[in-house]
């Protein structure tokens, strides 16, 4: 059975958080005095002299309507990195505990596993870019506190099948981490509906990707208050700033126009993989519900060396287990797909 108590670190539960001058003050008032901030304002905007939000209440407020998820569900992260990160630091051990990772995947949930001194243990997706539950289920021992999976999976772009996460998030009682960066150009539904049925379900998404919003750098996590209330109690007081917090704010107001750009983009993807596979220089292009395609081509370093000195960049994951030979292509404007394409018309093998 599932028991957030005993997942978490020792260590975190008699942790007392830094509190904040904004978190110990609530309500409204003219003079702010608490903080020992620039009274006269600054170069940019008086308002740039105050701390923001810690907590992120109105983005999480108008979040809340898009998403369908209460506020006090929703951690805001600088990037879902800092969300990762946040999420091993709150429960794993170092040098003790382990995560499950299922190669090919975002290369980060290893990355932060290794800065915090967590053990790695890798489970290979199947040829078919599937879960391999038979290997997981071996893999899991008394140390692994939770598991990442990736859907639609980056690199490969494909989403994984919906019964065998739901096996897992019935049989494992750690932390299920969904990682659901792609899922706006997916017609698959989001694991965010399903936070009530699974207390062990944690749902990553991002404003970088279908919101246009890399910049600012702002991930969200989805799960039970209890989970939100432990990340909020570890992250750093102030890891949204207030620039950030407020061309969120208008972002999410303009709901049909990333909705208009997801159709662009959707189109432009099928358009290319309809291309892609009649060029001499393209093996395979895989399926995607992302917003990127990986392709296995003829001579992929050759390739992708060809096309950076003609000034397109694109990915070379031929060194990534199950993806030999293959560039990860994201799917650009229709003038730049066009690009792309002439340019591998012209490769000569």
């Amino acid at each position: 059975m599932f028991n957030l108590d005993e997942l978490l670190r020792e260590n975190i539960k008699r942790l007392v958080p830094y509190s904040s001058a904004r978190d110990e003050f609530k309500g409204e008032a003219r003079v702010f005095l608490d903080a020992n901030e620039n009274s006269l304002g600054s170069p940019l905007t008086k308002w740039y002299n105050r701390y923001p939000d810690p907590l992120q209440w109105k983005v999480k407020e108008k979040l809340s309507v898009v998403k369908g998820v209460a506020p006090q569900h929703i951690f805001l992260g600088n990037g879902s990195d800092e969300c990762i990160d946040v999420l091993i630091r709150a429960f794993c051990e170092p040098g003790i505990d382990n995560i499950i990772i299922v190669p090919p995947t975002y290369g980060m949930y290893e990355v932060s596993a290794n800065i915090n001194n967590v053990a790695v243990k890798k489970v290979p997706l199947t040829p078919a870019y599937q879960l391999d539950l038979p290997a997981i289920e071996e893999a899991v021992d008394d140390n692994t506190k939770m598991i990442f999976l990736c859907s639609p999976n980056n690199p490969t772009g494909n989403s994984l099948d919906r019964d065998d996460v739901e096996v897992i998030l019935n049989n494992y009682f750690g932390l299920v981490v969904m990682d659901e960066a792609y899922i706006n150009f997916s017609r698959q539904r989001s694991f965010v509906q399903e936070l009530e049925d699974y207390p062990n379900l944690v749902v990553l998404q991002t404003l970088s990707k279908a919101w246009g919003l890399a910049a600012l750098r702002v991930g969200m996590a989805f799960a039970s208050e209890a989970i939100i209330n432990i990340m909020n109690k570890i992250k750093p007081p102030y890891n949204i700033n207030q620039a950030s917090q407020e061309l969120v704010l208008k972002a999410l107001d303009e709901v049909e126009q990333v909705n208009e750009m997801i159709r662009v983009l959707v189109t432009e993807r099928t358009r290319l993989e309809q291309e892609l596979p009649g060029l001499t220089v393209v093996k395979h292009v895989y399926p995607s519900d992302a917003n990127f395609l990986l392709v296995k081509v003829t001579d992929a370093h050759g390739i992708y060396q060809y096309l950076l000195d003609k000034g397109i960049v694109v990915r070379d994951r031929s060194n990534v287990i199950l993806c030999e030979g293959c560039l990860r292509v994201t799917v650009g404007t229709e003038k730049e797909n066009d690009e792309l394409l002439n340019a591998l018309k012209t490769y000569a093998v």
